[in-house]
């Protein structure tokens, strides 16, 4: 069976995966994240999905045997991809555009070995509440925001603002682990491993 290799900083995924039983190593991923001129949002997560698992396997040139898994995710309103927010004025754009709205999630996870690439893209619909300025603001405080696309964490602190999720909770987390497990075993790598 081949060594499994994750093409994440991301301590979420980490998480997902070591939740589903499989052990990994981690491999340094580093990839342009800046959408191309006319790209929908489906094909910029798979896009990136993909050039992760890739930059991660070329990383592991002198090693055969391995698989090595890529994944992104992007919050998406009214057609716009909401990023990781630049500063403190962003985030509090972003989570006020939130407000009170349903918006789609989208995670790719991508499966790379030495003979090909494959993908899968999941799409989430979340709803929040109205979630007032001084939350907003609160929110930001906490240094949680920061880091995360769309400006939120759903399995964080930001859970209080979400009245509904359609889809995959471990997508708008970040990773869905029912396609993310399908696509592991089209490559002969079993959930549940001990």
């Amino acid at each position: 069976m081949s060594q499994l290799y994750l093409a994440s900083s991301s301590p979420r995924r980490r998480e997902l995966l070591t939740q589903i039983g499989l052990p990994f190593h981690i491999v340094p991923a580093s990839v342009d994240e800046t959408p191309q001129a006319g790209e929908s949002a489906v094909a910029y997560v798979e896009r990136l999905a993909r050039e992760k698992a890739l930059a991660g396997l070329h990383f592991l040139a002198q090693r055969a045997d391995v698989c090595v898994l890529g994944a992104d995710t992007a919050v998406v309103l009214d057609g716009r991809i909401l990023g990781k927010p630049a500063d403190r004025a962003e985030a509090l754009g972003m989570l006020r555009a939130l407000s009170g709205r349903e918006h789609e999630v989208l995670t790719a996870v991508a499966v790379a070995n030495r003979d090909r690439c494959e993908a899968r893209v999941v799409s989430s619909c979340v709803t929040f509440r109205s979630v007032s300025m001084e939350e907003a603001e609160r929110y930001w405080d906490t240094g949680e925001p920061h880091d995360k696309a769309g400006g939120y964490a759903i399995q964080g602190l930001a859970a209080v603002f979400v009245s509904r999720v359609e889809g995959s909770y471990s997508a708008v987390v970040g990773l869905p682990l029912c396609e993310t497990a399908a696509l592991l075993a089209d490559f002969s790598i079993p959930c549940w491993q001990s």
